[in-house]
C-alpha cells in the first residue's frame, strides 16, 4: 500500500523533530552554559514556524507549541518561579502566530524566502506582543506611551536593554529557519537518490 506522505516528507519528519527540539532547548541549556553570552539568543519563533512547516499533519501543530510550553516551564523551574506563569498569556499567542504563519507557509516548504519572511513577521510579533505584556505587567513601567517605547527599547535599569534581546532572538531565529530549510533540501535530494525498493 502507498503511504499517503511523500517518502521525502516521511524522511524529513525525524530530523525536522530532533531539530526542532535541539533549537527550543537550547534556550534552556543556554542559561547554563552562558548566561552572559548573547542574551535571548535562542530560536524560539523560528522552532515554532518551522516545525509547523516541516512537521507533516497535525504534528505540526502540536509538537512545536507543546516543546515550547514544556521549555518556558523547564525555565521556570530554573528561576524559581511558578511553571505555569502569567507571562504565558503573552508567550503563547506569539508561538501560536508562528505556527500559524508556519502553516500558512507549509506548501513553499523548500522556499527560503517565504519561510525566513514568516520568521521575520514572528520574531517582531513575539518582540512586540512580550515587550507589551511586561509593560502591562510590571509596575516599574509607566502606563502611558514613554513607558511602552521603554519597554521596547531600553527597558528597566540593571537589565540589557530589550532591543539587544530582540537583535539576538531575531539573528538565532533566522539562522536556524535557513537551516532548516537547508536541512530539508539536502534530504528532499538524498531521497531522490535514494532508489525505492519493489
Amino acid at each position: 500500500m502507498k503511504s499517503a506522505i511523500p517518502s521525502h516528507v516521511s524522511r524529513t519528519v525525524v530530523p525536522a523533530i530532533i531539530l526542532l527540539l535541539a533549537g527550543t532547548f537550547f534556550r534552556v541549556l543556554r542559561v547554563d552554559l552562558a548566561p552572559q553570552t548573547l542574551p535571548n539568543f535562542s530560536p524560539l519563533m523560528a522552532a515554532a514556524l518551522c516545525g509547523a512547516v516541516f512537521i507533516p499533519g497535525w504534528l505540526g501543530l502540536v509538537v512545536p507549541v507543546a516543546a515550547l510550553l514544556i521549555s518556558d516551564s523547564l525555565l521556570n523551574l530554573h528561576y524559581g518561579v511558578p511553571v505555569i506563569s502569567s507571562q504565558l498569556l503573552w508567550t503563547l499567542p506569539a508561538y501560536l502566530i508562528a505556527v500559524g504563519l508556519g502553516w500558512m507557509t507549509r506548501e513553499r516548504r523548500g522556499a527560503l524566502l517565504p519561510v525566513l519572511a514568516g520568521t521575520l513577521l514572528s520574531s517582531v510579533a513575539f518582540y512586540l506582543i512580550t515587550n507589551t505584556g511586561s509593560w502591562l505587567g510590571l509596575a516599574a513601567y509607566p502606563q502611558n506611551f514613554a513607558g511602552w517605547i521603554q519597554a521596547l527599547t531600553v527597558g528597566l535599569p540593571g537589565y540589557p536593554p530589550t532591543w539587544t534581546f530582540f537583535r539576538n532572538s531575531l539573528v538565532s531565529d533566522l539562522l536556524f529557519a535557513a537551516l532548516f530549510v537547508v536541512m530539508e533540501r539536502f534530504l528532499a535530494v538524498d531521497s531522490a537518490k535514494t532508489p525505492v525498493s519493489a
